[in-house]
């Protein structure tokens, strides 16, 4: 796999970054990949109430229009999430749109919600339906909305019977307004309307695990009302985090005053933070998923000692190949076998020091 993925990266390095995305999509979609290896029972999590065979997950954002997860899964994954999906199909803000900051192995994207719309992948969930994995769906508003939540439960009501969770995206930087409704108010209002639709459908279908995206640009203040408003609406988990409209330091800065939100290595130290102050205000109510900047087994651990049951990586793919994912696993391995403890009893160890730090 790594000689492959040393003669592969320079052809795509060539390309516009959304160009050498689009292919990479439509080459896992076309291509019949064995099943992935049965992971070591060391690494198996269970959240959600679902049985996770590892817990390194592919965020949402690669596979928009759900056209790969099968190919995704055979890479190793342990779990993924496709969209962000809105009910009707809309282009996204004009190209280009994605930039790559190669020194820093990051990613500024401004996209907005591109995606196929819901009937598209629709069919696509349905032609996969009885085969094994864990498949998310993550969904959002349309741009012009005039009812940004109904387009979150019409998600819910789209794919009750095919996602394995939800997740509702309402920290993406690149829809104008849609942090707007992480405001405790609008995010009651979403959430109540969310459960009620999944709650609707778990007559019909098995319960769905609903969960919440957040972003890492959210004061303290703000992070103590999303938690607070989602312990009391009842979700199932909370992904920490989006991606970053701010930009630390960076190395390669010929992009870093374009606008969007900033995923990747320099994402690391701030969404981590906030990843371990939202574990010490859950308080074991739900389990959180830990998201920005994983590139490696030693980030991937500091995540789970900070508060994360599981992880999930996009950015670092770019940069690293799917070899990655079996890094990340045997490391994992490694280290638990190192320290003579398991994943559950590691999550969170960590979660005060890294709180009290500046990010």
């Amino acid at each position: 796999m790594r000689s492959i993925e040393r003669l592969i990266r320079p052809l795509l390095f060539a390309l516009d970054p959304e160009t050498a995305h689009r292919l990479t999509i439509r080459t896992l979609a076309a291509t019949r990949l064995p099943p992935s290896a049965p992971d070591d029972a060391s690494l198996h999590v269970e959240a959600f109430g679902m049985k996770f065979p590892n817990p390194v997950g592919l965020a949402a954002g690669f596979d928009k229009n759900a056209e790969a997860p099968d190919a995704i899964l055979s890479l190793g994954f342990g779990f993924a999430e496709v969209g962000t999906l809105t009910p009707r199909p809309q282009p996204g803000n004009p190209r280009p749109r994605i930039f790559r900051l190669v020194r820093d192995e990051a990613v500024i994207n401004r996209f907005g919600f591109n995606n196929e719309g819901h009937a598209a992948a629709l069919a696509r969930l349905t032609g996969r339906a009885g085969r094994p994995g864990i498949v998310g769906v993550n969904v959002g508003a349309n741009k012009d909305s005039v009812d940004r939540a109904a387009d979150y439960v019409a998600g819910i009501r789209t794919f009750s019977a095919l996602a394995s969770y939800f997740t509702l995206n309402v920290s993406s930087p690149n829809t104008p307004g849609l942090r707007d409704l992480q405001q405790e108010a609008a995010l009651d209002d979403l959430i109540a309307r969310a459960v009620a639709a999944r709650d609707e459908a778990t007559g019909q279908h098995p319960r769905r695990p609903l969960l919440l995206k957040i972003a890492p640009d959210i004061s303290l203040d703000e992070l103590d009302a999303i938690v607070a408003v989602g312990r009391k609406r009842g979700i199932d988990g909370l992904i920490v985090s989006n991606t970053t409209v701010s930009r630390p330091k960076l190395i390669d800065t010929r992009y870093a005053g374009e606008t969007g939100g900033l995923s990747g290595r320099p994402l690391f130290p701030l969404s981590t933070w906030v990843l371990a102050q939202a574990f010490i205000r859950v308080e074991g109510a739900f389990p959180i998923v830990g998201v920005g900047g994983i590139d490696s087994p030693e980030a991937a651990w500091r995540k789970i000692r900070a508060g994360a049951s599981l992880v999930q990586l996009y950015s670092a793919m770019v940069y690293k190949g799917p070899s990655l994912i079996r890094d990340i696993k045997q490391g994992l391995l490694a280290t638990l076998g190192r320290e003579n403890t398991t994943l559950a009893q590691a999550v969170g160890k960590d979660a005060a020091a890294v709180a009290a730090t500046s990010p």
